[in-house]
């Protein structure tokens, strides 16, 4: 088989890593790929937004599978493309990526298929969201409705938090279009947790749970980024909890775009707020999230290109999911100054070093290949990936690697995984 990837972070490359596993593959390619997936592929110097760009390089490569890593190229239909050229595609198709793509969408969608979720309002007039909030419990969230690289999401503690993200989301557009229409929600309290589910439209088959680690700065503080950390599995949803938690918030969404003869294939991912009332959904992403795909391929036995194929084919009630009994952890290692500013092009050493462990992987995100050296050249520049028995030589495992590691201005979270440690 010929493989095509779409994306280029850490969750790309440990896609590659993993379908590179694959008896069934030949060609790998990555599209546009990063410094790390160029050892397993080759890279190809097409955006995940070029649709048209890419559907002609998968028609003239002759690929079998496309796997999309990045929501976006899913929301703008590149799989619905892929499908019309008979080519297929790890991927739902627009409609369903609007999970992910429209937070109203989203929410309504939820209320209709019955899934626990907080209360909600929609707004497309600025002067009515902001009479609604005066008479408001705080905190609450407001969300820019469409994709805002994970910054469209505001918890205000007060009215005059509250007022100022609708100003800078309806107002001034800083999100552009994404913040013309806006979710105001209840704020739900608890801990998060990623749960993850590999779906052909009908059938549905559970990864473990993972835990993300959104903030920049320790015990959870600082602005939000793309991901700091990730580690599975996340003890406050334990294995036999699965089954049970996927019946509220997997299978009705499946069965509900199902009937709508929108059927949903590729990866469905929950984020969960684990509250006083049981879990409650806080938002649906179409496609494994990144860092948790990293610790959560390193846990995976299976083919990957099999279960990807049996999504795409309906025929995943064939598949037994393996799984390796280790925890599996990793922590992003990234420039100083991100999600804001940041210096790029800086040299990095000890990778190779640091994988002299046989149960640590480094996956690259924000890196590039010049002169035979290693750069920087994005905010999340690594993600170090460690098994261990339990969580707490995992987490070792992987600080120990990660230390192996420099660049000028690194920076990485210390306490990725700590939450898990405090519940088992």
């Amino acid at each position: 088989m010929n493989i095509l990837i779409v994306g280029s972070g850490g969750r790309e490359h440990s896609l590659a890593w993993k379908i590179k596993q694959s008896p069934l593959v030949n060609s790998i390619y990555i599209a546009p790929g990063n410094g790390g997936t160029s050892y397993l592929g080759e890279n190809v110097a097409i955006e995940v937004d070029d649709i048209p760009a890419l559907i002609n390089f998968a028609k003239d490569k002759k690929i079998d599978l496309v796997v999309v890593g990045p929501e976006l190229p899913l929301v703008l239909g590149l799989s619905d493309a892929l499908t019309r050229e008979n080519i297929p595609c790890f991927g739902p198709g627009s409609y369903a990526a609007q999970l992910e793509g429209s937070k109203a969408f989203s929410k309504f969608l939820m209320a209709e298929a019955e899934v626990p979720t907080a209360n909600f309002k929609v707004f497309e007039d600025y002067s009515q969201a902001l009479e609604y909030l005066k008479n408001q419990p705080y905190p609450l969230v407001v969300k820019a409705d469409g994709l805002a690289a994970g910054k469209g999401v505001i918890v205000a503690g007060n009215i005059e938090e509250a007022s100022e993200a609708l100003h800078d989301m309806m107002v001034k557009q800083v999100f552009g279009k994404a913040g013309e229409t806006v979710v105001i929600e209840e704020a739900l309290q608890g801990e998060e947790a990623s749960f993850l589910a590999f779906c052909d439209g009908h059938d549905y088959v559970i990864l473990p749970s993972s835990q993300d680690h959104k903030r920049i700065g320790e015990n959870d503080t600082g602005p939000n980024t793309g991901g700091m950390g990730a580690y599975s599995p996340a003890p406050v949803l334990p294995q036999e909890k699965y089954e049970e938690t996927a019946e509220l918030v997997i299978k009705p969404i499946i069965q509900h775009l199902e009937e709508m003869g929108r059927p949903f294939k590729g990866i469905l991912y929950a984020g969960l707020m684990f509250t006083d009332d049981g879990p409650k959904v806080l938002e649906y992403n179409v496609r494994f999230g990144d860092p948790e795909c990293q610790p959560l391929l390193m846990r995976l036995e299976s083919d990957i290109v099999e279960i990807m194929m049996a999504c795409v084919d309906g025929k995943l009630s064939r598949i037994n999911l393996s799984i390796k009994p280790e925890n599996s952890v990793c922590i992003v290692m990234a420039a100083d100054g991100y999600p804001a500013k940041y210096e790029k092009g800086n040299e990095i050493h000890g990778i190779e070093d640091a994988e002299t462990d046989t149960q640590v992987k480094v996956f690259q995100a924000g890196t590039k290949i010049e002169d035979g050296k290693i750069l920087t050249s994005g905010g999340r520049v690594l993600g170090v990936t460690a098994l261990g028995s339990n969580l707490e030589q995992a987490i070792d495992r992987c600080y120990k690697a990660a230390d192996k590691i420099d660049f000028a201005d690194k920076y990485l979270r210390r306490d990725i995984g700590q939450k898990g440690l405090r519940k088992n």
